[in-house]
């Protein structure tokens, strides 16, 4: 009945047994049960290890079963965490397909392939951007990585947001953590907000990204100068990916009016964006380019958290953040 929690036939039989006879040892839960004391002792192991039995200080049993309101709490939370362990790899799945999509669409045909078109240069991509915004009907979804935006480039991008709004086109919008500390990428942001624009941040980013009305998708072709060139995907199956993406990133983005919150464990959404980063092997530089700040507070981040969690490498951190519960084990 519980193997939907993680617990087998057998070590449920074991536990509900203790409930009903507490003052059974080994020898009588395996007589009452028909198994042998091994068996038994398996059980009691995994039970252990669920935090479902305790030790106990009456002589001859040395241990006892948790009552069952708290065990079925103890059960659930366990379950919750893995979803939630489960959740972060499946994130992490369709930022690599994300990524992967857009450092191999340089290699996609232009002129054969009706599902791809390809842009080469700011003039083109520009062009093409306000082509499909004059012709977006109901939503412009955008993932805008990079950190703190010049003043230029933002005075520039209102006109043509405001047009949308007043359109009745929705616009969401998820930046860095990071601009929240440039006052002229933040006033921009509110003010896109106080227009009818929502707005979230989170602390990194996969990829540069632009949907028009979940049918097609912009993406740069280098991602590491998204001014070199783009491609306009039109894929069914890709752009339901990349939004899927957005909607996983969108639901734990944080709205622009409000501050982000520490952790359970009081650790900040950054700090827990570059532990992660960490514990996959990320670059200084890497970690800094998909949080929008610069190598310097990068290093910055990473030694701190190398020193509070008294690791020699990356990879020590990595093991020393699961043991401590500040990431989730993988399996």
């Amino acid at each position: 009945m519980l193997d939907a929690l993680g617990l087998d036939t057998e070590a449920e039989s074991i536990y509900r047994r203790m409930l009903a006879e507490p003052q059974s040892g080994v020898l009588a839960l395996a007589l009452g049960l028909g198994i042998s004391e091994e068996r038994v002792r398996r059980g009691l192991d995994r039970l252990s290890e669920l935090a479902l039995v305790q030790p106990s200080a009456r002589e001859g049993i040395g241990f006892r079963a948790v009552g069952p309101e708290t065990a079925m709490e103890v059960l659930l939370a366990r379950q919750q965490a893995e979803l939630a362990a489960q959740q972060l790899r499946v994130e992490a799945s369709r930022a690599a397909a994300a990524q992967l999509i857009a450092e191999c669409s340089a290699f996609r045909p232009t002129a054969t392939d009706a599902s791809s078109e390809q842009l080469s240069g700011p003039e083109s991509i520009r062009e093409r951007l306000a082509e499909l915004a004059g012709s977006v009907r109901q939503e412009v979804a955008t993932f805008a990585p990079g950190g703190a935006h010049s003043e230029e480039d933002l005075r520039a991008s209102r006109t043509p947001n405001a047009a949308l709004l007043e359109r009745g086109v929705q616009m969401r919008t998820v930046y860095l953590d990071s601009v929240r500390n440039h006052r002229p990428t933040l006033d921009h942001v509110t003010w896109l907000n106080q227009q009818g624009g929502q707005v979230r941040t989170v602390p990194e980013l996969p990829i540069r990204m632009i949907i028009f009305d979940r049918q097609q998708a912009v993406l740069p072709i280098d991602t590491e100068d998204a001014r070199a060139g783009a491609v306009v995907l039109r894929g069914a199956g890709t752009v339901a990916a990349l939004c899927a993406l957005f909607e996983s990133v969108w639901d734990n983005a944080i709205p622009v009016g409000d501050v982000p919150k520490c952790e359970a464990d009081g650790m900040p959404p950054q700090e827990l964006a570059v532990l992660k980063m960490l514990s996959q092997g990320y670059t200084d530089e890497a970690i800094a380019k998909r949080m929008g700040v610069s190598p310097r507070t990068a290093r910055r981040f990473a030694a701190n958290l190398m020193e509070r969690l008294d690791a020699r490498s990356r990879f020590e951190a990595g093991v020393h953040a699961v043991q401590d519960g500040w990431l989730p084990a993988t399996r």
